[in-house]
């Protein structure tokens, strides 16, 4: 998976604070971790909780990892793209979604040699990954996290995190398969995939 606009319309210009997110992984924490799988690479040490640490808060006693990114501008959609996600998508922190993933992503050196229309060409033209995402909506729903945009080096490239009501699991299962086929995902060579529950 590769990035989509993120859901809460913020940019490069927009500051760094509001933008800037940190997963940690914790013995007691928001979200109940239920599940990690590997899909391709290394495992992330096993937690029992996640939480989102604000970006002025202390680092949680209990961490046992974060993973940090901000969210940033739009880089593959055209305008026409963007319109029917903006019309379909929901926001994050909906009270009956209790169901929840983080996603961290690592593509690989050959997709960063690409140029910018190459990328774009094998992420929707090829790939679909837009058309994939809004089968989707308003079901699920998402904000993506660019880690190269930070100034310390990040293990992964992207952190995804979804939020979903339990009954819409099997959308979100199809939306994860149907991307994973594509040609674009050749390219990832670390994907960790967090399945995630908090109280109503």
């Amino acid at each position: 998976m590769s990035p989509l606009p993120s859901l809460d319309g913020t940019h490069a210009g927009a500051s760094l604070s509001a933008r800037y997110f940190r997963f940690a992984g914790v013995d007691r924490g928001d979200w109940q971790v239920l599940d990690q799988r590997v899909i391709v690479g290394e495992a992330l040490a096993d937690v029992a909780a996640l939480t989102v640490v604000p970006p002025t808060s202390p680092t949680p006693d209990s961490m046992h990892w974060m993973l940090s990114g901000v969210t940033s501008n739009e880089r593959y959609v055209e305008r026409e793209e963007k319109a029917a996600l903006v019309n379909r998508q929901e926001p994050l922190g909906r009270p009956g979604a209790t169901c929840a993933a983080l996603i961290p992503i690592r593509k690989n050196a050959t997709w960063w040699a690409l140029t910018q229309d190459e990328r774009r060409r094998i992420f929707e033209a090829d790939s679909r990954h837009i058309a994939i995402g809004l089968q989707a909506l308003p079901a699920i729903a998402r904000r993506l996290h660019h880690c190269r945009d930070l100034p310390t080096p990040e293990p992964f490239d992207f952190l995804t995190w979804f939020e979903y009501a339990p009954q819409n699991e099997p959308i979100f299962d199809k939306l994860l398969r149907d991307l994973r086929s594509t040609h674009e995902w050749s390219y990832v060579d670390w994907e960790v995939e967090l399945r995630l529950m908090r109280e109503a």
